[in-house]
């Protein structure tokens, strides 16, 4: 059995945020009923055609699902949500701005009807305030945050090579979801869930925003650097490979200058001899460390590092990630079915010793559309006549 077996959640989703949310759902035995738009679905499903044929995003974002499609802008769809509600224990959506409320799926207009219903609305800035009815895209998110001006280096800024901001909506998405659950088996009523891309951003900037407290200077862009600890980032090895390292307190400075330079004596050098003054002479320390490791090769770099129990890692790309050594080792990797034949996946972090991660496939647009209105007391004519109408 696993945690989420029973639930049923209904989600009108595109793109990652709810996706991502949902999927998740799933992953813990949800029955997650996706409905996309007939003959187009999910606009992420055409991303681009990077898994045999099919979008990256969408792969990794909708395993375990059911695909319904259905026009909901007409009345006889309506009919059909309204049958899905019905028995659904969640709602989640991330429509345009104010879309779900003309459709009459805000949870105000479903709590009177359904109210054991959770809802969960995703947006860019939440369902009130002045940029309420304002488009909101990831990296919009992250330049409106704050993150943007702090990650980068001195001359651009850059952002997150991952769709952070929809990640991040997404997982608040999910854990809110998860404490409803929760809240509901106690009271046994449902309730609403607002959940903002920008807000779960700037959740994630508390420390920069920290740190600039009361107008004192913000953490600076410092590249792949930490902003304020030093050395902590990534260095060149001398076969042009880039090695990460990270030193966290003085005895480890110490150790580093011993085992790894081999020079004992920059330890008690007064440049470099406490972590600000590390980090205001960053430019002549990085030049040190790169002549001491111009000599050696990143693999050599990481065993001195090892040895001295000094945290590092490698500067992987994605094709290292897929064959990563720790991943092979803890056998994190699995297969799910998908239109175009299977490929891998991998399994959801947080391993459980109660219960097995539901790794079903990733859906055509549509696949699922007969068998749930059939299940919904629709005959096969009715089915031909919604098909006529577009509805489906």
């Amino acid at each position: 059995m696993r945690p989420l077996d029973g639930i049923t959640v209904v989600t009108l989703e595109h793109a990652i945020a709810a996706p991502f949310c949902t999927r998740q759902l799933a992953d813990l035995g949800a029955r997650v009923i996706k409905v996309e738009r007939p003959g187009v679905g999910d606009f992420a499903r055409a991303y681009d055609e990077r898994v045999d044929g099919l979008a990256s995003h969408f792969v990794w974002t909708n395993r375990s699902k059911e695909s319904l499609t259905l026009d909901v802008k007409q009345d006889e769809a309506r009919v059909v949500l309204d049958k899905l509600l019905a028995k659904a224990d969640v709602l989640v959506q991330n429509l345009a701005p104010g879309a779900a409320a003309r459709l009459g799926l805000s949870y105000e207009a479903l709590s009177g009807k359904y109210p054991q219903l959770i809802v969960c609305d995703i947006s860019g800035y939440g369902a009130d305030g002045p940029y309420r009815d304002k488009k909101a895209y990831d990296l919009l998110i992250q330049s409106e945050s704050g993150f943007l001006s702090v990650t980068g280096s001195e001359d651009a800024p850059a952002k997150a090579g991952a769709s952070i901001a929809d990640i991040a909506a997404g997982m608040y998405a999910y854990t809110n979801i998860l404490a409803s659950l929760i809240q509901r088996g106690r009271t046994g009523k449902g309730c609403h869930i607002d959940v903002s891309m920008l807000e779960s951003m700037v959740e994630w900037m508390n420390f920069p925003l920290y740190y600039a407290y009361k107008g004192a200077t913000p953490p600076v862009r410092a590249g792949a650097a930490h902003a304020t600890i030093y050395p902590y980032g990534p260095f060149p090895a001398g076969d042009g490979k880039t090695v990460m390292l990270g030193l966290q307190n003085e005895r480890e400075w110490v150790v580093f200058c011993e085992k790894v330079l081999q020079q004992p004596d920059l330890a008690s050098d007064p440049r470099f001899s406490s972590s600000s003054r590390r980090s205001g002479a960053r430019r002549e320390l990085y030049a040190l460390i790169c002549e001491a490791f111009q000599p050696l090769t990143a693999e050599q770099v990481i065993a001195r590092l090892d040895e001295a129990q000094i945290a590092n890692a490698r500067l992987n790309d994605m094709h290292e990630v897929w064959s990563h050594a720790q991943l092979r080792a803890r056998q994190r990797w699995t297969e799910v079915a998908t239109p175009a034949g299977p490929v891998p996946a991998l399994l959801p972090p947080g391993a459980s010793s109660g219960w097995d991660a539901r790794m079903d496939p990733i859906p055509a647009l549509g696949e699922h559309s007969e068998a749930i209105l059939r299940e919904l007391g629709y005959a096969d004519a009715d089915i031909d006549q919604l098909k006529a109408s577009e509805v489906i």
